[in-house]
């Protein structure tokens, strides 16, 4: 199977069309257009044959395809993948009592890695890609091939990893080579000299990257995408990321400098050339799928700042440039994160406020020491530690490393409607969690919490049976013989991604969705049910059954209890002992390779569609309305200031949870116009991260703004917006993902 895929890759690689797009000069596409998706039936095949049709009309993420193409899928694709693919070996495999909680429900969801390929991966730059270039790689894996005896079961199965290995490397060389000989025929026909200059330059570049390393600054961003090509080509998936871009390449900045190469201002345009690069590609993804992932994103991080490996401020020109390119282009990707540290310079801290209060959602903002705690407790050195960069959204990985950092979202309010109500959904009537006795019946608080905590860990077990199924069919039937070049360790063991051959190989994470829900259910039960006794369970049951229609005074009791994201202990103590819980249940199961599980509180859009499939919950909040992502307070909840909100998230034990910690806060533009307005917001960030917390993102934007943009979209195609852990065209966004973001509190006052 490996030299079959890998056999694969290279013929896409030598057939797909070359096309170089007017004055380009980073060069590279996975098509005819610039911007495309692939189709990729090995995975899932199912979902494009009941969408296509309505793929233009569906109500996240459109996509165009013609009827020719259609026909082609249908006639030759489509038979020939029945029966084969990773979707149905998937569904054929998965226990029924698991599937029932996982297979589209909104309940736990993981079709990401049974209808998708996995991502999540880091290039490694620094210590294979720049220094090795496919040619050593492929000279390597030859050498491997002739040393090794077929005698033993090892053996053959290292052999045919290097044979692979040569394919794919072939591969990525050739369709390099394909781009060297479409800008030379180009420049024999173009007229404009300038432009003449350009496409020799662009050709002499793809004759040599990837192939060989680079020795420029050019050619280095030039290898970078082809590199991300390459993966994308391979197994179209999502979090591909470029790791820590301004460590890696300032060497070619600094030496082209100095020797006259190249200037500043023309360093810049190849940095925004290649953020536009990233964002013409689309991740094709299932209408399910589009629920969790919204808005065209791929989630190719890229980190800037923080620390060296050695521990001293990493801070360069480059990151002062890739803050400018993300503000310059606009696009939505590729994701800019930065690493704060105590020894940061305020100069770059404010350069970073400066790009927040642009209003384009970037960048991510991450305490550089939580992040290496996350990396130490996951098993990592401590050099390697201090060298990471984020994954997908709010992950910290670092470039050695194999892990599914989103390998299942787990639904915390699930778990507080199955406690109150027998186990059952109280939209469906079905029975979906474990059994409990009726409401009514509870007699303290405590039964209650515990009640909701055996539903927790019943979700979080099927979470961890739906996880291991995948990885041991990913492992089976799609082995990734071209990411395994990327990811150091793989080439040294002979053994692919997909199998551990990775240096590390961390545990898979389960996100949780509804922290702030959970815990403002669970403080309205202890204090309005319990201590003033103001409300009976009974009362409370029969309220979330009709929605509280007719109990409006309940419910505004309700609203008025304490709720997380405003600095008070009796609720934010209930969110952290919820998160410790969460944290312990999941790191007592292993994964397929025998690592342990990871937990994180991160977000993506996932918080809409859990919330859709959830009835009314004793916090106040409505039937089928939105939940709450990452860390933060439930939209419209955080009445009191964003240093109590930060506060409140700050309470919660990050450095444990490896998977990352997520919080969005929303400014109005007002607040951050002034130089002096910025420098508190610099403080803050520093206060909020000296209290312990990883990460914190920004929203400013008006809401009258959006209103605008939700009625003429056509005026409005280039607003960004944080949706989670990623930003996105506000108008590319679901009418339900708008709102929920417009109902977030918006802050008058720092």
């Amino acid at each position: 199977m490996i030299i079959r895929r890998a056999k694969a890759f290279h013929a896409v690689c030598s057939s797909i069309p070359i096309t170089i797009f007017d004055n380009e000069l980073i060069v590279g596409s996975i098509g005819e257009f610039q911007r495309s998706g692939i189709v990729c039936p090995e995975y899932s095949w199912k979902w494009v044959e009941q969408e296509m049709d309505f793929f233009s009309t569906r109500s996240q993420d459109q996509y165009q395809i013609n009827e020719e193409d259609k026909e082609i899928l249908r006639r030759e694709i489509f038979p020939y993948w029945q029966g084969k693919s990773l979707e149905e070996t998937f569904l054929l495999r998965i226990n029924d009592e698991t599937a029932k909680l996982l297979i589209d429900t909104g309940v736990i969801d993981n079709d990401s890695k049974w209808r998708s390929a996995v991502g999540e991966i880091t290039a490694d730059y620094q210590d294979i890609v720049f220094k090795k270039g496919f040619e050593e790689l492929k000279r390597h894996a030859i050498n491997r091939i002739q040393e090794l005896e077929p005698i033993t079961k090892e053996a053959l199965e290292k052999i045919d990893f290097y044979k692979a290995a040569v394919l794919v490397c072939d591969g990525i060389i050739t369709f390099a080579h394909r781009y060297s000989d479409k800008a030379l025929a180009l420049a024999e026909e173009e007229r404009d000299s300038k432009r003449k200059k350009e496409l020799l330059e662009v050709a002499r570049i793809c004759r040599k990257v990837p192939q060989y390393p680079p020795e420029t600054f050019h050619e280095a961003i030039q290898m970078v995408w082809f590199t991300q090509l390459g993966s994308i080509l391979s197994e179209n998936s999502l979090a591909l990321n470029l790791g820590r871009f301004d460590q890696y390449m300032y060497p070619f900045f600094a030496h082209d400098v100095k020797a006259g190469i190249i200037n500043e201002a023309q360093a810049q345009e190849l940095i925004e050339s290649l953020w536009l690069k990233l964002s013409e590609w689309v991740w094709a993804i299932s209408s399910n799928t589009a629920q969790f992932f919204a808005g065209y994103n791929s989630f190719q991080n890229l980190t800037i700042g923080g620390r060296t490996r050695d521990g001293k401020d990493a801070t360069n020109e480059l990151s002062y440039m890739c803050l400018k390119a993300t503000e310059n282009v606009k696009t939505h990707q590729p994701g800019l994160s930065v690493r704060i540290h105590p020894d940061s310079p305020d100069e770059f801290l404010l350069a970073v406020c400066d790009l927040i209060s642009v209003g384009t959602g970037f960048p991510a903002v991450h305490n550089d020491r939580v992040g290496s705690q996350m990396l130490l407790a996951a098993g990592l050195s401590p050099e390697d530690a201090r060298d990471w960069s984020n994954c997908g959204c709010v992950v910290p990985h670092f470039r050695k490393v194999g892990e599914w950092t989103s390998a299942v979202n787990l639904n915390l309010a699930a778990a507080v409607e199955y406690a109150l109500n027998s186990g059952k959904s109280r939209i469906t009537g079905k029975v979906m969690g474990l059994v409990e006795k009726e409401i009514a019946a509870f007699k303290s608080y405590d039964e209650v919490k515990e009640a909701f905590l055996r539903q927790l860990s019943h979700l979080i077990k099927h979470s961890v049976i739906g996880t291991v199924t995948a990885q041991q069919i990913h492992a089976e039937m799609v082995p990734r013989p071209y990411l395994s070049m990327l990811v150091d360790g793989c080439m040294d063991k002979g053994v692919d991604l997909s199998k551990g051959g990775a240096k590390y190989n961390v545990g898979p994470v389960i996100t949780g969705i509804g922290v702030a829900d959970a815990a403002n259910s669970l403080i309205v039960i202890k204090k309005l049910i319990f201590e003033e006794k103001k409300y009976t369970l009974e009362e409370l049951g029969k309220a979330l059954d009709v929605n509280w229609k007719g109990y409006e005074e309940m419910r505004k009791d309700v609203l008025a209890c304490p709720k997380y994201g405003n600095d008070e202990d009796e609720v934010d103590s209930i969110a952290v002992e919820i998160t410790d819980f969460y944290n312990k249940e999941i790191k007592s199961y292993k994964d397929y390779f025998g690592s342990p599980f990871n937990s994180a509180f991160m977000g993506i859009s996932n918080y809409i569609p859990a919330g859709s499939i959830i009835g009314a919950t004793p916090d106040g909040r409505k039937s089928m309305t939105p939940l709450t992502e990452g860390v933060s307070p439930h939209a419209g909840t955080d009445i009191t200031s964003p240093t109590a909100a930060m506060r409140s998230a700050a309470k919660i034990n990050h450095d444990v949870h490896s998977g990352g910690t997520l919080l969005n806060v929303k400014f109005s533009p007002d607040l951050l116009k002034t130089q002096r307005n910025k420098k508190n917001l610099a403080s803050i960030i520093r206060a909020y991260f000296s209290l312990g917390a990883f990460h914190v993102q920004f929203n400013v934007i008006s809401t009258e703004i959006l209103r605008k943009a939700q009625e003429q979209p056509n005026d409005y195609k280039d607003l960004l917006v944080r949706v989670a852990g990623y930003s996105t065209q506000f108008v590319n966004l679901s009418r339900e993902a708008q709102d929920a973001i417009i109902e977030r509190t918006t802050y008058e006052s720092l």
